[in-house]
């Protein structure tokens, strides 16, 4: 296996703390594989990039010789996790948990390498507990060290109600550990409680208690919001190679490194490497295009790539028409062009696009079009919303 400087240098690219850090380099100097837990509650399925900030750690540590275990908390999601919540969280049904655990299981292996992946599901164990198990399980913490995680604390001093089966969700994810007997465990910033809960578990149970190694989270397009579809500040794994490539030059210069540092799988020295090159002066615009070109072919494959980056200094450097513009075949007599648009999805409504027109956000065959009574009709035009939005229309 890899040394262990070498080891500790690309585990640690780009987390945000490693707790037991002496404790992992212990573990790392027996030379032998690690079992790597991640627990994963199956309640959105949708994953993008700020989800996988973890799973690339997963696959960096997969690809050190080290096995990865993925628990599917099929068990857990049914009672749900209020992490950051004021109030507990709505559970699942089994056949919600059940159809998201698929949708994860297959979005899961577009980054890690399913043939050197195991996955579980927690019910395999914990739906075997009897009533006295879950006592003695319970006997292992107490309500003050639970009191202590930061939704039950505010809950509580707000006099807002907390069921006891609440107090079950870190103890059930933590007993996932004690389960596999994990040396460690991965999760982001806002999970450090469950995190550490089975650890102090573990040792409760005589185990050598796993390291912890926890990732932050990656803030969206706008730069300032964690990355969430709800904001639409995203870029999602199984979008277009040309639109994630165009959405990956959008993001704010000052997130160039740590989008190179969490959803790539660069070596640490190249990252440096990279930083050097911003504070002398490299155009970052140079140094998106590389990031870009790294995402794509992780999730697209190298032959994705020159597409994607050809299509995007096509339209937007040279502010040219792409080659791949849909084409809409109409009658004369059928022409409205506010439907066609927004049939086509370019625009949410016909209102928006009125608006466009106005603002002069249109443009037709290079002009824009002022006013939609404007119109002058040719054969074919290019009708332009906006920088990134193009069709063809024609005229039979």
């Amino acid at each position: 296996m890899i040394n262990i400087d070498e080891q500790i240098k690309i585990i640690s690219k780009g987390v945000d703390e490693i707790i037991g850090l002496d404790e992992l380099k212990e573990k790392l100097a027996k030379n032998k594989p690690l079992t790597v837990k991640l627990g994963l509650d199956p309640s959105a399925p949708d994953i993008h990039l700020g989800h996988t900030v973890v799973l690339r750690k997963l696959r960096q540590l997969q690809d050190l010789g080290h096995n990865i275990v993925i628990i599917i908390g099929d068990f857990t999601g049914k009672i749900g996790d209020p992490t950051g919540k004021s109030k507990a969280r709505k559970a699942l049904t089994t056949e919600q948990v059940l159809e998201n655990a698929k949708t994860y299981e297959e979005q899961i292996f577009k980054v890690l390498d399913k043939k050197k992946t195991k996955v579980n599901f927690n019910s395999e164990w914990l739906s075997k507990m009897n009533f006295e198990d879950v006592i003695r399980l319970g006997a292992k913490m107490t309500v003050a060290r639970m009191l202590e995680r930061d939704d039950f604390k505010k809950r509580y001093e707000n006099q807002m109600p907390i069921s006891i089966h609440e107090f079950f969700y870190p103890l059930m994810q933590g007993f996932d550990s004690v389960e596999i007997k994990a040396d460690i465990e991965l999760g982001g910033t806002d999970q450090r409680f469950n995190l550490l809960m089975g650890r102090m578990l573990q040792k409760e149970f005589g185990q050598e208690p796993q390291c912890i190694i926890m990732m932050p989270l990656l803030e969206g397009l706008d730069g300032i919001n964690k990355m969430s579809k709800s904001l639409g500040n995203y870029i999602g794994i199984d979008e277009d190679a040309k639109v994630m490539f165009e959405k990956i030059m959008t993001i704010p210069d000052e997130l160039i490194v740590k989008y190179f540092e969490l959803v790539t799988d660069i070596h640490p020295d190249e990252v440096e490497k990279i930083k050097e090159l911003l504070r002398d002066g490299t155009n970052p615009r140079d140094i998106k295009m590389q990031l870009g070109r790294e995402i794509v072919e992780l999730y697209h494959g190298k032959d994705a790539v020159k597409d994607a980056e050809d299509r995007f200094k096509l339209v937007f450097q040279r502010k040219e028409i792409p080659d791949d513009i849909k084409c809409v075949e109409v009658s004369k007599e059928n022409l409205d062009l506010a439907e066609i648009i927004t049939n086509n999805l370019l625009v949410k409504s016909k209102n928006e696009f009125r608006r466009l027109v106005v603002q002069g956000g249109v443009k037709v065959n290079g002009e824009k079009l002022g006013n939609i009574e404007d119109l002058i009709l040719s054969e074919e035009m290019i009708i332009q919303i906006g920088k990134k939005k193009f069709i063809k229309i024609i005229i039979k």
